[in-house]
């Protein structure tokens, strides 16, 4: 099967996930309550959204939080990531239970995206130099700092969110089908075969994307985090054993 691996390592670029964002404006961030100042079709809006994955209150809810601190354009990515994901994790078998929490994960993994770089910074510390020279590695973090404060409890979903930059340990099924899913929705025009891939074997697709992530960064000379070139060789040692 034709990988594609030229048009899915182009989705991979560091300055994708360098640049910096646009300013936005972050008063409703911490605490805002989901329903205030919402127009009554956007929230008509999220529940459909919601609707067509799980049904799941809580995903529409936190649909409203999402879309007040992001763009139109990066809400309909995340819309697009929740739907591609649910249909992975239920092309996976993946019981209803995890299927919420995939749906859940999905709709915040961007929530801190467009944040600026101050605000990314306050939120998730860097931890190492490649974190501090590029800020806008941190949203995945700092997504999960905004999630905790919106009062998401679930371990599951928060490692998720945070893991959808760099990656989660192999096994965190709900953390694999957002990180797949954010580099193949539709919107992106490419890697459609990963996504087919994706639909019945998650495990060779995530290993897929791995793999493909790193492969471009060593072929460009660009960093790779620590966390990403962990997971990839815990990766490539369980292919190999």
């Amino acid at each position: 099967m034709l990988f594609g691996c030229f048009r899915y390592r182009a989705t991979f670029t560091m300055s994708d996930e360098t640049s910096h964002p646009p300013d936005h404006q972050i008063d409703r961030v911490h605490g805002a309550d989901p329903h205030d100042g919402v127009r009554a079709d956007e929230a008509v809006a999220d529940e459909a959204v919601a609707d067509a994955a799980v049904a799941d209150a809580a995903v529409a809810a936190y649909c409203r939080r999402v879309r007040e601190v992001v763009s139109q354009d990066r809400f309909e990515h995340i819309r697009r990531v929740m739907e591609t994901s649910v249909d992975i994790a239920k092309g996976n078998g993946l019981p209803e239970s995890e299927v919420a929490k995939v749906a859940l994960a999905a709709i915040l993994h961007d929530a801190a995206r467009d944040l600026p770089d101050a605000e990314l910074l306050r939120l998730a510390p860097p931890t190492c130099e490649l974190e501090a020279a590029h800020p806008l590695t941190l949203h995945g973090r700092a997504g999960r700092r905004l999630a905790e404060a919106w009062g998401v409890t679930d371990a599951t979903v928060l490692r998720a969110v945070e893991g959808h930059v760099f990656g989660v340990p192999p096994g965190q099924v709900v953390g694999m089908c957002v990180y797949v899913a954010d580099v193949c929705e539709p919107g992106r025009g490419v890697n459609g075969e990963l996504r087919d891939l994706a639909m019945h074997d998650l495990k060779a697709a995530y290993r897929r994307a791995v793999e493909a992530k790193v492969e471009y960064l060593k072929a460009t000379g660009k960093p790779i985090h620590p966390v990403t070139l962990g997971i990839y060789r815990s990766l490539q040692a369980a292919e190999s054993a």
